[in-house]
């Protein structure tokens, strides 16, 4: 792969004259999985906000609360 500017420049992978695969840094795709999970998170956040927030008081969410021992 060839550098530039120090990034490398990610390589198309072509199988019948068709792009089947991208071959890129390990660091550069693994910021890609970071951001990606960061979007997610931020969505999951909307989704919670969007919602009326319940409160509960100690002792009724220790009557709910199992922990299994």
């Amino acid at each position: 792969m060839a550098k530039r500017a120090g990034r490398k420049t990610p390589e198309v992978v072509f199988r019948d004259g068709k792009p089947t695969a991208v071959i890129i840094d390990i660091k550069e795709y693994q910021e890609m999985l970071e951001r990606l999970e960061d979007v997610e998170d931020l969505k999951a956040l909307e989704k919670i906000r969007k919602r009326a927030m319940k409160f509960r008081t100690l002792e009724e969410f220790l009557e709910e609360y199992n922990p299994g021992v």
